[in-house]
């Protein structure tokens, strides 16, 4: 039991910070979970609770890459967020990063 205990602990105290849960800038909440080599992000409040809006992946230095899915229009862009302290700056971009679009969100 001893064993398990210390094995849980280690692996809370090496997550990325970027897991969790976040407020987004329209009031619901997001999380961030490991999933595979990577993060997967879903909505767990609002009408598209449930939801998985995107995937990233570590890039080093607080920031991440992958894609970033509308949920509103089910439209997914390439993605990519910045962890500075407790706010995540979260940006879609189309057109090879012509036209981008960003929220900011807190970490609950």
């Amino acid at each position: 039991m001893t064993i398990v205990a210390m094995l849980v602990s280690a692996t809370a105290a090496y997550a990325d910070p970027i897991q969790g849960h976040w407020r987004t800038t329209s009031g619901e909440t997001a999380a961030i979970a490991a999933c595979g080599s990577g993060f997967c992000i879903s909505l767990k409040t609002g009408r598209f609770k449930g939801k998985s809006i995107g995937s990233m992946n570590p890039d080093g230095g607080n920031q991440y890459s992958g894609s970033i899915t509308d949920p509103e229009t089910d439209k997914t862009y390439s993605g990519s967020a910045t962890l500075l302290g407790s706010s995540l700056r979260l940006q879609g971009c189309v057109l090879g990063g012509l036209i981008c679009k960003g929220q900011t969100w807190s970490k609950i």
